[in-house]
Order: C-alpha cells, then sequence, then structure tokens
C-alpha cells in the first residue's frame, strides 16, 4: 500500500528588505518543488519591497515595525506573538536585519534558519563581499544555518561556492552570490520540509539520520556554468 502524501510544513517567513529569496521560495512553491505552506510573512519595515511581494501572492502579511518598541526585547516578544498564531513548523528569516534576543532563538530552537552571504565560519556579520575580496578569496558564496543566540554562528547545514572573478567589486560579487541564494535558500527549505535536516538536542546537524560534519554544497548550476 502507498503511504501517505507528505503534509506540507507550515512556515513564516520573515523579511525586512526587497524580499528577493521570499520571491525565490513563494516561486519554488508555486512550481511544487516545496513541501511547505506560507502562511504568513511578517516585515519590520513599512516601507519594505517584499511586502508587495508577499500581497501579491496572496500570502498573509503583517508588518511589526521595530521603531514603535521601546526595546530589542517588547519587539521579539510581539514578533513571537504574531509568529506563534500561524503554528509554523519552521521560521525561515530571509533578510530580517535584526540582532534577536537569546529568549526568542531559543523558543524556536530547531525550528529557526538563517541565510548570510558568505562560507560561515568565514565572515559573519556584514560587508561579507569587500571582506573576502579584502582577504584575496577565491571562492566566496553563502550558507543557510539553524540560528542561536551568537550572530551568524549557528550550526550551518547547506552551502553554495561563487568563484570571484579578477575584477570583481563588492556589489558584482554580491548580485552573483545573491543569484546563487535564490537556488541554495528553497532547497534548504525543502530539505528541512522533507525530515532530511534536522537539529539534535546537541545543536549538531543531522542529515538524514547522521551527524554532518561539515555543511553540504549545493551542486553547480549547470545551465549558467557556475
Amino acid at each position: 500500500m502507498a503511504g501517505a502524501a507528505q503534509q506540507p510544513l507550515p512556515i513564516v517567513v520573515l523579511i525586512s528588505g526587497h524580499g528577493s529569496n521570499l520571491e525565490a521560495i513563494i516561486e519554488a512553491n508555486r512550481r511544487s518543488e516545496l513541501p511547505v505552506d506560507i502562511r504568513a510573512v511578517i516585515c519590520n519595515r513599512p516601507d519594505a519591497g517584499g511586502i508587495e511581494i508577499s500581497r501579491q501572492a496572496g500570502i498573509e502579511t503583517r508588518i511589526i515595525d521595530h521603531t514603535r518598541y521601546a526595546d530589542r526585547a517588547g519587539f521579539d516578544a510581539a514578533l513571537q506573538t504574531a509568529i506563534d498564531a500561524y503554528n509554523p513548523g519552521l521560521v525561515v528569516l530571509a533578510g530580517f536585519m535584526r540582532i534577536l534576543t537569546p529568549g526568542f532563538v531559543d523558543h524556536y530552537r530547531g525550528r529557526l534558519i538563517n541565510i548570510h552571504p558568505s562560507l560561515l565560519p568565514e565572515f559573519p556579520g556584514l560587508n561579507t563581499h569587500q571582506r573576502a575580496l579584502d582577504a584575496g578569496r577565491q571562492v566566496a558564496g553563502a550558507t543557510v544555518h539553524f540560528v542561536t543566540a551568537e550572530t551568524d554562528g549557528g550550526p550551518a547545514f547547506l552551502q553554495v561556492q561563487v568563484a570571484v572573478q579578477e575584477n570583481d567589486t563588492a556589489e558584482t560579487l554580491a548580485e552573483r552570490v545573491l543569484q546563487h541564494e535564490h537556488r541554495l535558500y528553497p532547497e534548504a527549505i525543502r530539505r528541512v520540509a522533507e525530515g532530511r535536516i534536522a537539529l539534535d538536542e546537541k545543536d549538531r546537524v543531522l542529515c538524514d539520520g547522521i551527524p554532518l560534519e561539515t555543511a553540504c554544497l549545493l551542486e553547480p548550476d549547470v545551465a549558467s556554468g557556475t
């Protein structure tokens, strides 16, 4: 007898900006490449371009303006209440430019992922592309990781590598890495949604039940030659 069809994993996506990774996730879901139910998009900036992307896709969209809260803890409490109303199995940070409090992160332990534009553990934080160029790196990229209280320090599980070109600037490298993020993030979400990737009680990433020593690498995009 055939097994029961997999139920879509309910997710909530948090954004702060243009929403290009959000758009990539939405498009992958439309193509039935993701077994997820995008229950809501929540944004902390009323002027963010990603809000219109979410609304046009017919996704419930909420704005929780962080400037209306006296401190980070107050904002995180309001954000947590809003997220929990959708009962998500996964919370996806897609260009969400806020440092989250340890209590918030702990509440979503194993259910909170982020994408970062470097090959972590190299270059956490900001200005990653310029730092990679200044360090003379020949390969840059992006990483998807579980979120912990340490900024960009949570366990990584999927990366994509992007060759640095001789005439690259921080801007051109950032643009090329971002294009690969649009492949990387949906694939990472798919693996979590399918139960292939999980975080155990020791904060180790399990891939098909086996602890990962290092993050997996996404295969090159043959169509683009990179």
